[in-house]
């Protein structure tokens, strides 16, 4: 548990619950501010939004979820590979982040995407997952579901 409050957690679950026509924005200018922090404060903040995720119920998680892939679609391939590699150095160098996390369902929720947006993310994900330090590597994939890796190419 973190020490301070878990401010980012609370923007992800207000995040989660209000209509698509206001989370994309939102969220777009939110990452837009994220691109622009130190290291630090961008580890920090996917440390508070990987404690968040579990707590937010399925079906709101699942639109969040959608709306941020969809948005990071949008972003230059430099901040996609960047979002991506931050958030898999967290889950590699600490995997309890995400046991809690419904990873079926958030599979489910990449492979529902429209193919060109799943072949921009794949790409990234693909990219990173294979310069990723061996241990690393093989965490993340430990990690990843089968049919996942599959559809990702890893």
């Amino acid at each position: 548990m973190l020490s301070e409050p878990n401010h980012t957690g609370n923007i992800i679950i207000i995040l989660a619950n209000l209509p698509d026509f206001l989370r994309t924005p939102i969220l777009k200018k939110r990452m837009t501010e994220f691109f622009s922090m130190p290291d630090s404060e961008k580890y920090e903040m996917i440390d508070n939004a990987l404690e968040a995720g579990p707590t937010i119920p399925f079906p709101n998680f699942a639109k969040l979820f959608r709306t941020w892939l969809e948005v990071l679609c949008t972003v230059s391939d430099e901040n996609r590979t960047m979002m991506f590699s931050h958030y898999l150095t967290r889950i590699a160098n600490s995997p309890q982040k995400i046991v809690d996390f419904n990873l079926d369902g958030i599979f489910e929720i990449f492979s529902n995407l429209d193919d060109s947006k799943i072949q921009i993310l794949a790409n990234s994900i693909k990219m990173i997952i294979k310069n990723l330090d061996d241990d690393s590597k093989k965490r993340i994939l430990l990690l990843c579901p089968d049919n996942a890796r599959k559809l990702i190419g890893v």
